[in-house]
C-alpha cells in the first residue's frame, strides 16, 4: 500500500479570469449567467450561435443562405494569402462567413434576425456580410416582420476585399432606408466591440439602439484617435455608458434581458404603428412621417426605466 496519494490533475478551462474585477470565475457558473460575471457584471464576448441560443425561441432558428463564402477578388496577400485565412477562420468557428441571418422567434413572436461574430475575423464587413445583412432587411420588408441585427464587428470594412467591402456600407444603409420609409420596425444590439465600417452603416440606423452593459462603440479606437488628434479622451470615451449619456444610445440592457425587453418593444411599437397607420391612411394622407418618433422613443425609454 502506498504511503502516498497521487496528486490529482486538474483539467485546463475550468476556471475564467475576468477582464472587469480581476476575480476567477467557474466556467460552469459562467455559462449558467450567460457568459456575465456574477461578481462585477462585465459581459464576455460570446459568438454568434451563443447569441441566436440566448435571443430566440428554442427550435424556431430557419438559417437563410448559410451557404455563402467570401471570394478574394483581389488574390490579396497580408501575413498570409486571403483565401487561407477564410478557410483557417472557418475551420476554427465551424461557419462560413462572419454573419448569421435567418428567422426565428422570440417570445412567440415572428422576426427577421441577423448577427456578426466577433470570433470569425473579428465580425469585421466584407461583400458575404454585407449581402447577408442586405437581404435580411429585404426579407423582412418582404414578410412584413421586425428585424433585429446583433452586431459584434471589431474589424469594421475588410481590406482583403478593397471597394467592394466598402461598397456594402451604401448598400445596407440604402436597404435600410426603403425598410424604414416602407414602415419597417429596426432594432439594433450593439455589443463588444462594434466599430468601423459596420457602425458607419447599418448599425447606426436603427429605430431604437440597445447596447450591452461596457461595449466599445465607435469608429476608430482609442488608441488610433487619441494618436490622431494627440489629445487624450475623457474618461470612458465610447462605451456604451457614455454614448447612452450623450444620446446616441437608446438604451443599456444586460445580457440576460436582452429577450424580454426586445419582445416588449416589438410588441408595444409594432401594434402602435399598426393603429398609427390607419390613423395617418384615415385623417392625414399623403402627410410623411417618422415613426417612432423622438418623444415616442423618449416614452419607451422612461418606461422601460420605471420597470
Amino acid at each position: 500500500m502506498s504511503l502516498f496519494r497521487k496528486k490529482k490533475v486538474m483539467p485546463n478551462g475550468l476556471w475564467i479570469s475576468c477582464k472587469g474585477c480581476k476575480g476567477v470565475i467557474y466556467k460552469k457558473i459562467l455559462e449558467k449567467k450567460s457568459n456575465v460575471c456574477p461578481e462585477c457584471d462585465y459581459h464576455f464576448r460570446i459568438n454568434g450561435k451563443e447569441r441566436l441560443n440566448l435571443m430566440l425561441d428554442d427550435n424556431t432558428f430557419q438559417e437563410y443562405w448559410a451557404s455563402m463564402s467570401s471570394a478574394d477578388p483581389l488574390n490579396f496577400t497580408d501575413r498570409i494569402p486571403y483565401k487561407e485565412r477564410i478557410s483557417s477562420e472557418q475551420k476554427k468557428c465551424g461557419m462560413l462567413s462572419a454573419c448569421i441571418a435567418g428567422k426565428g422567434g422570440i417570445n412567440g413572436k415572428e422576426v427577421i434576425i441577423c448577427v456578426t461574430d466577433p470570433v470569425f475575423v473579428m465580425g469585421s464587413m466584407g461583400s458575404v456580410v454585407g449581402e447577408k445583412v442586405t437581404r435580411s432587411v429585404e426579407t423582412a420588408m418582404k414578410m412584413d416582420l421586425p428585424l433585429v441585427i446583433v452586431t459584434g464587428s471589431g474589424g469594421g470594412a475588410r481590406m482583403q476585399e478593397g471597394s467592394i467591402s466598402l461598397m456594402q456600407m451604401a448598400k445596407t444603409s440604402a436597404a435600410i432606408a426603403r425598410f424604414q420609409e416602407a414602415g419597417g420596425l429596426y432594432i439594433v444590439i450593439l455589443t463588444d466591440p462594434t466599430l468601423g465600417g459596420v457602425m458607419a452603416s447599418f448599425a447606426s440606423q436603427a429605430d431604437i439602439i440597445i447596447a450591452e452593459p461596457g461595449a466599445l462603440i465607435g469608429f476608430a479606437g482609442p488608441r488610433v484617435i487619441e494618436q490622431t488628434i494627440k489629445k487624450s479622451l475623457p474618461p470612458g470615451f465610447q462605451t456604451a455608458e457614455f454614448l447612452l449619456e450623450h444620446g446616441f444610445v437608446d438604451m443599456i440592457v444586460d445580457r440576460n434581458d436582452l429577450k424580454s425587453t426586445v419582445h416588449k418593444l416589438m410588441t408595444m411599437l409594432c401594434d402602435d404603428r399598426k393603429e398609427a397607420d390607419k390613423l395617418e391612411h384615415k385623417d392625414n394622407k399623403g402627410v410623411e412621417t417618422v415613426y417612432p418618433s423622438s418623444s415616442m422613443k423618449k416614452e419607451l425609454v422612461a418606461s422601460f426605466d420605471q420597470n
